[in-house]
């Protein structure tokens, strides 16, 4: 399978920019996503990943697919999902959030430092959860102005959408080893 070339690309770098005139997003019955790409070119058990999931999770978003040899394969980038329909933006969101498993951090009672590691004791949407995030500078990245997004020993993310939110104490626990 080919993928026809649009009038429009990101960047001149060739990568094809998915846009609601070149492309038709939708579920099959089996749960599997779909994509139509100029009315030419089916697409099926496409995936969704995003290119910058920290800072732009809602832009850039690659949509692939396996091709018969078992590789994946670009179909294109969405650049901005908003552009799409509400239904097509529910859909995929739905599907990125089977993908990336994000908490959300309301409160912070513990941090250990211990080799190199830290130990953390925090209330999230699903309660209170202990995790382990490497004491790195790539392990908590900026999260929109004020919040961090902290990446654990599996690659699961803790949001904290804004660090001033936090109570004191849990501001201070966070930031006596999380201070970049």
């Amino acid at each position: 399978m080919s993928v026809a070339k649009t009038s429009r690309t990101l960047f001149a770098s060739g990568v094809t920019r998915l846009h609601p005139e070149n492309a038709r997003i939708y579920e099959g019955d089996s749960g599997l996503l779909y994509c139509v790409v100029d009315e030419k070119t089916l697409y099926r058990g496409v995936f969704a990943v995003r290119l910058f999931p920290i800072r732009h999770p809602e832009n850039f978003i690659s949509l692939n697919y396996t091709n018969d040899e078992d590789k994946d394969r670009e179909i294109g980038v969405i650049e901005n999902l908003e552009e799409f329909s509400e239904e097509t933006q529910a859909l995929l969101s739905r599907k990125l959030a089977h993908h990336y498993y994000e908490q959300r951090i309301s409160r912070i009672y513990r941090v250990k430092l211990d080799q190199d590691m830290l130990f953390f004791d925090a209330e999230t949407q699903r309660g209170r959860e202990s995790f382990i995030v490497p004491w790195r500078h790539d392990r908590a990245e900026e999260y929109d102005e004020h919040g961090k997004a902290l990446l654990d020993v599996r690659d699961n993310r803790y949001i904290i959408p804004n660090v001033f939110d936090l109570p004191d104490r849990d501001r201070q626990e966070l930031t006596r080893y999380i201070y970049w």
